[in-house]
């Protein structure tokens, strides 16, 4: 199981698969292609199919030197390695080929190379299910969100503060900014529309959730700077919980905001470590449903609840996400992307505290829901899986 620092990743949005991989890709490419004249990226899958409303040309165009850089969207099927697959292409001066190399962008801004052995380096934990996780805490007497110390050092909680204090900037951009986001939807932001109800409500819960969770969706969808949690277009979840916990409790401290992060971290590891958090490999249950589970795993432990009630919670929360299509009209991470992350937000909450009340009554661990959202994600058709060609993007019609 990887470090904490590839599951919490700062970068511009708006979707970490489409945008931050492929940018990380070229970065890669340009390292191993030193002196080339021309390059070329064949874009496959769902990045050929929304590449243009997830600005992916645009990622890759920002690293691989203008005018020389040939983007190819293919759209044609055929048998892939992943969803997210491209091929970057280096020619000489005489126009011959320097070198070819497939990258696989598989979620939250992580790349891979198929053929090519990952860095066992990043990989700190023993553990790659929640089953082994629970079964070190119990041995150990440690709470969920103490483990990523144990392995990671004294080092992750600076680490985590400065994710925790991109979050809280991202909302405040969010929450102060109005107006219609980019591309030809014309969707206007609504962050600073909610936030106002809210207020004028005695800062209403449901209604503050839901204006943090806009603020960094709109954010993401604009190309702002947000932290993947697990992954840019379900960025707004987390942050949205936590920013509420801390406006909500008086005196809470940071550190026990850090806590939370760690805690929902280990939640999101376990989902990238054993399924996948690809809205293009498994369907929007990957992404938001892993967000809505570690988000409330954060609650519980802002909650001070057990393991058990945070495992149930967990389990909740991405049980009842499993068959979430991933169908962004005209491509874009807007709609129904930024409100599915509000909506998601109010269930984390339902989630933590249902499982606060039914404790001891658990029957599902949240390894088999974990293991059967991964199936659900494959058995989905294609159309539902970030290829916008079917669900609402095949059903909206614009003016």
């Amino acid at each position: 199981m990887q470090s904490l620092r590839t599951l919490y990743r700062t970068g511009r949005g708006p979707s970490s698969s489409h945008t931050m991989g492929p940018e990380r890709a070229a970065k890669d490419f340009l390292a191993r292609t030193q002196g080339a004249h021309a390059y070329e990226v064949v874009l496959y899958g769902s990045l050929a199919r929304t590449g243009k409303g997830h600005l992916t040309d645009r990622a890759i165009a920002a690293v691989l030197p203008g005018g020389r850089t040939k983007i190819v969207f293919d759209t044609s099927d055929v048998p892939l390695p992943h969803p997210n697959t491209m091929k970057f292409t280096a020619f000489d001066g005489a126009g011959g080929e320097m070198l070819s190399v497939t990258y696989l962008s598989v979620g939250g801004g992580s790349i891979r190379v198929p053929g090519e052995a990952r860095d066992v380096a990043e990989d700190v934990y023993p553990f790659r299910s929640f089953s082994e996780i629970r079964a070190f805490c119990e041995r150990t007497r440690k709470r969920l969100c103490d483990v990523p110390f144990v392995f990671e050092g004294s080092a992750l909680s600076g680490y985590l503060r400065e994710v925790w204090e991109t979050m809280k900037a991202t909302i405040a951009r969010g929450l102060a900014t109005t107006g219609v986001l980019p591309g030809d939807l014309c969707v206007e932001r609504k962050a600073a529309t909610i936030y106002r109800a809210a207020r004028e409500n005695d800062f209403d819960a449901m209604r503050l959730i839901c204006a943090y969770a806009y603020a960094t969706a709109e954010e993401n969808a604009s190309g702002g700077t947000i932290v993947t949690a697990p992954t840019c277009g379900a960025s707004g979840v987390l942050p949205a919980v936590l920013l509420y916990f801390l406006r909500r409790e008086e005196g809470l401290s940071e550190e026990k905001i850090v806590s939370a992060l760690a805690a929902a971290g280990m939640i999101g590891n376990v989902v990238k470590t054993n399924a996948s958090v690809s809205g293009a490999e498994a369907g929007c249950q990957a992404e938001i449903g892993t967000a809505t589970a570690m988000a409330a795993a954060a609650a519980c432990t802002l909650l001070g609840y057990s393991l058990e009630e945070t495992e149930y919670a967990a389990e909740i929360a991405l049980e009842h996400q499993l068959g979430l299509t991933c169908d962004p009209i005209g491509g874009y991470v807007q709609i129904p992307c930024i409100e599915r992350n509000a909506v998601a937000a109010m269930r984390a909450l339902d989630s933590a505290d249902l499982a606060h009340v039914l404790s001891g009554t658990r029957k599902i661990s949240f390894d088999l829901i974990v293991r059967t959202m991964y199936e659900t994600g494959r058995d989905l058709n294609a159309r539902y899986r970030e290829t916008s060609e079917g669900g609402l993007a095949a059903g909206y019609k614009r003016c």
